[in-house]
């Protein structure tokens, strides 16, 4: 347990301080299990788990349910909850278990079964607000026994971190797409397991995918291959009321619809001064190409297209160099780094194309062929550069794909687990490591 979270992950039965409330089961959230039901009001559960015994009421003593059931978290009369809370239960000898949640009115709560067996709802709880949950575990006897909690969350935080995401609805990408959050503040490190189970993402079809921290306050997701073509991708940051260290809330949940179009990769050889484009697995066109000079190469790695501009101007009379300084205009430039290299249309290196290298660690071609192959690419198509002097750096540009898919997986604040595996790392499991429909 540690103890500086203590006092903001337990709940108490009467009135608690606002900052307690017991801590959730640690629930694999980078993931819709299949067996997750999604539902209005209602969850379901097949079976059970030992713990607790049921507050099953009337009849009589020798007609008693076999099935027992209890909650576990929110406690009974429960106050300053976070409008995060999960409903934690057992259920004993039963067949099915649903779960219920309503609001002060009787209006039901939408919510999902998550993979640990808890109860999440669908979208964060309204604050300072009475709520009851009902927890019915019926047995093969057909005799149901009933739990409740009623809780009250608690009021509107004024410490928030607001969520945000590179990608927004109805956007196309490619199929190196990293998934990219960031958080107004940093995330302390030991609240970014809790951060991370709450963040689900659904891939059609299905993928194994995870969660990277690249930095306290940015976490990025990819799949362990290239995203399929065509798949659609959907993810969800439910952090709305969820605390994340020193008093500070999530401001809102967030969700993301986006799309990956055709399968377009671009694979340059510096041996051969050459980039080939495939699409969607075939070779649609070979193009000569000229790459930075020795004095200063081009990076040799996984890189995806950042950004596309059309026209802008290259301007680099800060280079402490004054051999490299410059101020030219430039078409069809394609991002690759954050540290300036870029696959544009260069009409004055034409004659070097194909033969020698003269850029200053660009990726340079002709005007005709930038401008068709510009047509063709999207934000986070990957291009892989081969055979130069330099090699990338991590971290420069969205390097994701630069690493392996076992060295991706350390920079998540959950233990890898592959499918149908154990955790490597840890006691908690990972099933979070898989996206399905």
């Amino acid at each position: 347990m540690r103890a500086s979270r203590g006092q903001l992950r337990r709940c108490t039965s009467g009135a608690g301080p606002a900052s307690r409330r017991l801590r959730a089961v640690r629930v694999a959230t980078s993931v819709l299990l299949a067996g997750a039901l999604a539902l209005t009001g209602t969850a379901c559960t097949s079976g059970g788990k030992d713990g607790g015994g049921s507050s099953w009421q009337g009849g009589d003593p020798e007609q008693k349910p076999k099935a027992s059931a209890a909650i576990t978290a929110p406690a009974a009369d429960a106050k300053d909850v976070p409008a995060s809370a999960e409903i934690a239960f057992t259920s004993k000898d039963a067949t099915e278990t649903t779960v219920e949640v309503k609001d002060a009115a009787g209006a039901a709560v939408e919510g999902t079964l998550t993979a640990a067996g808890t109860w999440l709802p669908e979208e964060q709880l309204d604050y300072g607000t009475t709520y009851t949950a009902t927890v019915t575990a019926t047995g093969d006897d057909g005799k149901p026994a009933t739990a409740t909690s009623t809780f009250t969350t608690m009021a509107k935080p004024g410490k928030q971190i607001r969520v945000t995401s590179f990608l927004g609805d109805g956007q196309t990408v490619g199929v190196g797409m990293p998934l990219i959050v960031k958080f107004s503040r940093a995330i302390p490190e030991d609240y970014r397991d809790d951060v991370q189970r709450r963040m689900t993402v659904r891939a059609t079809p299905a993928q194994e995918g995870i969660w990277r921290w690249v930095s306290p306050t940015e976490v990025r997701y990819r799949p362990k291959t290239y995203w399929k073509a065509n798949t659609k991708v959907f993810y969800k940051i439910q952090a709305g009321g969820l605390p994340m260290g020193g008093g500070w809330y999530g401001r809102a949940d967030l969700t993301v619809d986006a799309k990956v179009g055709a399968a377009v990769l671009m694979t340059v050889d510096n041996r051969t001064k050459k980039m080939t484009v495939q699409k969607d697995g075939r070779v649609v066109k070979t193009i000569p190409i000229s790459l930075g000079k020795k004095s200063t190469p081009s990076s040799s790695g996984t890189m995806v297209v950042i950004e596309k501009l059309r026209k802008t101007v290259f301007d680099t009379r800060d280079d402490p160099n004054p051999a490299n300084r410059y101020v030219t205009d430039i078409e069809y430039a394609q991002r690759l780094t954050w540290g300036g290299e870029f696959v544009h249309a260069a009409p004055w290196s034409v004659a070097s194309q194909g033969r020698t290298n003269v850029s200053h660690g660009c990726v340079n071609m002709s005007t005709a062929n930038a401008s068709w192959l510009f047509s063709q690419t999207k934000v986070g198509d990957p291009i892989v550069v081969k055979g130069t002097e330099r090699r990338l750096e991590n971290g420069n540009g969205w390097t994701d794909w630069n690493m392996s898919w076992s060295e991706y997986v350390k920079g998540s604040a959950i233990p890898y687990q592959a499918p149908g595996g154990t955790p490597s790392g840890g006691p908690s499991p990972q099933a979070s490591a898989t996206t399905t429909p």
